[in-house]
């Protein structure tokens, strides 16, 4: 008889634990209903040295689009063609910039990265040299699951916890006599 108090004990403390976990929320990279338009667009390549060239592409715009970034001036982009732009010698290497394209005014953006390492720059040339990525170690550090926790929710679960636990310490020590055997 003892057994099976403990196996509900122990059923009713796991299901409790199971259910104090918090919902895991994800989100899909790119998933996002602020940049649908009715044209498309593109940044060639997504990652470039700091100083080099990308290639900005618009389809399905019936007139003249534009292209702006952090990175480098306003670049016209005629209709059915293609443009190019010359990333700032000063992009800091490694971050990731958004190129704002915009067609008879509607917006879309996307990203460029900046690619960490790469040539020389001096006096306006560029010397070139191999593109090396530097890993730097993982960005660690609160968030996650624990990112979106309050009060209210860890009170919740330990609340949950401490009942499940109150509930098996007295159905394990209950004695025997009291239940009518």
């Amino acid at each position: 008889m003892r057994a099976i108090s403990l196996a509900s004990a122990a059923v009713v403390t796991a299901g409790a634990l199971a259910l104090t976990t918090p919902a895991a929320h994800a989100t899909v990279a790119g998933d996002n209903d602020n940049n649908i338009t009715s044209f498309g667009f593109s940044v060639t390549p997504s990652t470039v040295a700091a100083g080099g060239q990308v290639h900005l592409k618009v389809d399905g715009c019936d007139a003249t689009a534009h292209a702006t970034s952090g990175v480098f001036d306003k670049v016209r982009i005629p209709r059915g063609r293609t443009a190019t732009a010359t990333v700032d010698w000063d992009a800091k290497p490694g971050a990731m910039y958004t190129v704002t394209f915009e067609c008879k005014g509607e917006t879309g953006t996307t990203d460029l990265t900046i690619a960490t390492g790469g040539g020389q720059h001096t006096g306006g040339q560029h010397t070139g040299g191999q593109q090396h990525n530097v890993h730097r170690g993982v960005h660690a550090g609160i968030g996650g699951a624990f990112g979106d926790l309050d009060f209210h929710d860890l009170a919740l679960g330990a609340a949950l916890i401490t009942g499940a636990l109150g509930s098996a310490y007295y159905w394990a020590r209950r004695r025997p006599d009291e239940d009518g055997a």
